[in-house]
């Protein structure tokens, strides 16, 4: 299928006989970007919608978890490391205490930015008579090679932090609601490749909503939206594979492998939307040795898991859960920019206020000419 160019599956889209509306999720931070950079919302039928879902895991990472990292790195005498989008993200609390890890950085904490959890074993290594805290904020892409590291043998002296997500029960949150505000979706590549395309049978079996797993070229993604709208004119659902050049079926048993042995899935709270059954890691028994919340001070503020978590006049979950495009949130592109970030979606290039201001977008929606108000 994806021999096809991205204007042969635009010709084959504009050629079918489309519903007045059709609204197709994508669940990916990369998706999207790929898909504003690509200019595919203005190369596609007007009655297409693609609104961006739950893909950003710095997005939605829980406040709690954030405040944890900032007080230990300036309260314990630790070398924080963190995935550098997690550098930026702001908390809730008076201007004159550290409203993220960069400003924690600048009162003095030793915070270093990593690209992966190989280089914080490296940093653990190079520092071996001093703690090194890796807060692993992440889906399951990034939580899989935290997981191998754990299994292969971590650094004695190298702390988990861990604030892992699995991404498909966001979704089956917004369709258990009855007003999951798509009518179809196209799933996420990477994530299917570490977990198999089978997690996303649900969305098929389950609630009759055409699917299609998608990588992160143009003509993937628009194989993928041709088939979700083909499934919906035949009235034939099921999940279909657009990246079968990376996503196998079963998966990656080896990084499922790892997950399954160093850590735990249960209840977890994201940020601006709630506890979610079911979707979050938790480290297991087995590796309570390499635990940073069993081996420092806690810090955790139950007091911050409140509701409404985001900042104030911020409606970054409403743009995580697809229910408003990121223009329409009431401070972007005004007090909220790439600079000076208000909400999490802003900061991260996976974050989808990011990538729409990073595509041109950077004037807020006129609320009385809103292209989209799922509901």
């Amino acid at each position: 299928m994806t021999a096809l160019s991205a204007a042969d599956w635009l010709a084959r889209i504009h050629a079918l006989d489309l519903p007045e509306r059709v609204r197709i999720m994508n669940v990916c931070g990369g998706h999207e970007r790929s898909i504003t950079m690509s200019g595919l919302r203005h190369a596609l039928p007007d009655n297409i919608e693609l609104i961006p879902g739950p893909g950003c895991p710095v997005c939605i990472c829980p406040e709690e978890d954030i405040y944890e990292a900032i007080q230990l790195a300036l309260n314990e005498n630790v070398i924080l490391v963190a995935y550098g989008d997690m550098l930026r993200v702001p908390v809730n609390v008076p201007r004159a205490q550290a409203r993220s890890l960069e400003a924690a950085r600048t009162q003095g904490a030793d915070i270093r930015p990593v690209a992966s959890p190989t280089e914080a074993a490296c940093i653990a290594r190079d520092n071996p008579h001093q703690p090194v805290v890796f807060f692993a904020a992440g889906f399951e892409t990034t939580t899989a090679p935290t997981a191998a590291l754990l299994v292969e043998g971590a650094p004695d002296n190298l702390f988990i932090l861990l604030s892992g997500r699995l991404t498909w029960p966001a979704v089956a949150m917004l369709l258990d609601s009855g007003a999951p505000g798509f009518d179809a979706l196209v799933a996420p590549g990477h994530v299917a490749t570490i977990m198999g395309p089978e997690e996303w049978e649900f969305v098929v079996d389950k609630h009759g909503i055409p699917a299609a797993v998608a990588g992160f070229t143009a003509e993937s993604l628009l194989a993928a939206m041709y088939s979700t709208l083909r499934q919906r004119i035949e009235g034939r659902c099921f999940l279909d594979n657009c990246y079968p050049e990376v996503v196998r079926t079963g998966g990656n048993r080896l990084a499922q492998q790892h997950i399954r042995h160093s850590m735990d899935v249960g209840d977890a709270n994201w940020r601006g939307v709630g506890v979610i059954p079911d979707s979050g890691f938790t480290l297991r028994e087995d590796c309570k040795a390499h635990d940073a919340r069993v081996h420092f001070p806690s810090y955790a503020d139950d007091a911050r898991k409140r509701a409404g978590e985001m900042p104030p006049g911020c409606d970054c979950a409403k743009v995580v859960l697809g229910r408003i495009y990121p223009n329409e949130c009431r401070l972007f592109g005004v007090a909220c920019q790439p600079r000076h970030p208000i909400g999490p979606c802003m900061v991260s290039d996976e974050g989808a206020c990011r990538i729409w201001w990073s595509g041109g977008m950077r004037e807020p929606a006129n609320t009385s000419q809103r292209a989209h108000t799922a509901t």
